[in-house]
């Protein structure tokens, strides 16, 4: 089963910027299409950002213009650079395949925005 390592997160202000990174053990990386998704308390789990195997990417429209999507199949890993980030981005940023069935979830890794 592929495990996920999520990390990146942090405390940043307002404006600030941070980079996440997310790597996926086994040998099939370069043939699956990535996700973000992220949680808030209390409210449900929802998608951010995709990268899918030919390069292509799509956004939540509230992350639209701030925040990047990357992978290196060659590392197996997974990117996203969020700039600009805002109070309302703070909640555990979780990376996975962008369809079902979902690999294990990994832990997270919290980001927590202060304005």
């Amino acid at each position: 089963q592929v495990q996920l390592v999520e990390t990146g997160g942090g405390l940043v202000q307002a404006g600030g910027s941070l980079r996440l990174s997310c790597v996926a053990s086994g040998s099939a990386f370069s043939m699956i299409a990535m996700a973000w998704y992220r949680q808030a308390p209390g409210k449900p789990r929802e998608l951010v950002a995709a990268i899918f195997t030919n390069g292509g990417t799509n956004y939540a429209d509230s992350v639209k213009g701030r925040f990047t999507i990357s992978r290196d199949n060659a590392k197996n890993t997974a990117y996203l650079q969020m700039n600009r980030l805002k109070p309302e981005d703070t909640a555990v940023y979780y990376c996975n395949r962008r369809f079902e069935p979902w690999y294990n979830w990994g832990q997270g890794t919290q980001v927590t925005v202060s304005s």
